[in-house]
């Protein structure tokens, strides 16, 4: 985009930081080098006890773009979001985690895919990585259209590649649950668009895949779905068990049409 900065639609990227610190420098340079550079970077500490919160305020100090906000107190990763998104400015928000890596085109050609097609909710394709960065080999495409019933039936969007238009939309503030308040956020995003989110399908962001975390517990995550019908929802317990059962068969049936393993 060769317009003035100042005539470009400013974006707030959110990061919620918990003891990152083999992974941070590298989500911070993924930003800096972005070719759209008219962004806020709010970053939370949720009370590392690492060097992550140096790291970062030593990259503020030179950035003025990035804004370091510490808690109190521990309080998870739907607080640290919320509390971002509180302090976001921008007309765009976007959602980067603190071991995870964009594309330097990414807010370039999601922005401008935004614009062309009038889109108040977007997303794009992603691969994962390991640990070291590398990557391995596997890629979820994003769907072309998103309707609001279809993300009901299972999370489509990677958080790291969501955007949405808090200038047409409002800023949207996620349950403070344990998992899948992600999937919340982009269920009422779609919802207050009153039109599907649109998938940009090229591969501009990378999900690292870390032993142990809650994600690559899949056991888990039965209970957190569940939880998404019955607490965030409000659904009978009857209901939320079809819920889940209609997402089990979405996730191994349908899901897999959209995901590569190379």
């Amino acid at each position: 985009m060769k317009k003035p900065t100042n005539h470009l639609p400013l974006v707030s990227i959110i990061t919620p930081l918990y003891n990152a610190e083999n992974y941070i420098t590298a989500t911070l340079k993924s930003i800096q080098n972005q070719t759209y550079t008219h962004w806020e970077h709010i970053i939370v500490n949720d009370v590392s006890t690492d060097t992550s919160l140096q790291i970062v305020e030593d990259f503020a100090k030179k950035d003025t773009r990035i804004k370091v906000v510490t808690l109190s107190r521990n309080s998870g990763a739907a607080h640290s979001r919320n509390k971002a998104t509180e302090l976001a400015t921008g007309a765009y928000i976007a959602f980067l985690d603190a071991d995870d890596l964009w594309h330097p085109e990414k807010l370039e050609k999601q922005l401008q895919f935004m614009q062309e097609n009038e889109a108040a909710v977007s997303y794009t394709s992603y691969v994962h990585i390991d640990e070291a960065g590398e990557p391995l080999g596997k890629r979820i495409k994003a769907l072309p259209k998103l309707t609001y019933k279809k993300q009901h039936r299972n999370n489509y969007i990677g958080n790291l590649t969501g955007i949405y238009k808090a200038s047409e939309i409002g800023k949207i503030i996620a349950p403070n649950i344990r998992k899948r308040q992600d999937w919340a956020v982009w269920l009422e995003a779609i919802k207050k668009s009153n039109r599907p989110a649109l998938g940009l399908q090229e591969d501009l962001a990378f999900y690292r895949i870390r032993q142990g975390s809650i994600s690559s517990n899949k056991v888990n995550l039965v209970k957190y779905n569940f939880k998404f019908y019955k607490e965030y929802l409000g659904y009978s317990w009857g209901k939320s068990a079809f819920c889940l059962l209609r997402f089990f068969y979405e996730y191994f049936f349908i899901r897999t049409k959209w995901i590569e393993n190379k």
